[in-house]
């Protein structure tokens, strides 16, 4: 692969982690934070996320919030199991998605908003490999860590 291209892909890499770095350690910081607004606020797919705004529901949504998108930025910013943050990471992305309303997600979308952006850069790192481009991934591969079985089961 040619220096322009690993650096394009290293800088995707960083931006993109940095992005959901700081969005998972803000809510992480906030002990008034919660997604109960978004989810009460649903313009589809109501019954599913009235649901995850439920009271016996919700810190679980929360801490899923705060901490998979806070995870997902390390492990991008360190290029470290690109495939499974990627995979998280636009499964976010989707369920944020969702509820906002098709086809127009904002008032200046129409289908595509920041949410699509964000999940097709992140198939990009995954389907090049970025954690290979200037990333910890071989040597986290290489790991005692990832020779036990659950670092294979979930992180192989």
């Amino acid at each position: 692969m040619p220096k322009l291209q690993k650096t394009s892909l290293f800088l995707l890499r960083i931006v993109l982690g940095w992005l959901y770095f700081y969005a998972g350690i803000t809510k992480v910081m906030d002990p008034e934070w919660s997604a109960g607004g978004y989810l009460k606020g649903a313009k589809a797919f109501k019954g599913l996320y009235a649901f995850f705004a439920s009271p016996s529901v919700l810190p679980m949504i929360d801490f899923l919030n705060q901490w998979g998108l806070t995870l997902i930025g390390v492990a991008l910013i360190l290029g470290i199991s690109i495939r499974l943050a990627a995979t998280f990471g636009v499964t976010m992305m989707i369920l944020y998605y969702l509820p906002l309303g098709f086809p127009y997600p904002n008032a200046h979308s129409l289908i595509v908003d920041e949410h699509i952006v964000y999940s097709a850069a992140l198939i990009v790192l995954c389907a090049f490999k970025a954690g290979k481009t200037w990333g910890l991934e071989e040597k986290f591969r290489s790991s005692r860590f990832m020779k036990t079985s659950f670092g294979k089961m979930f992180f192989s």
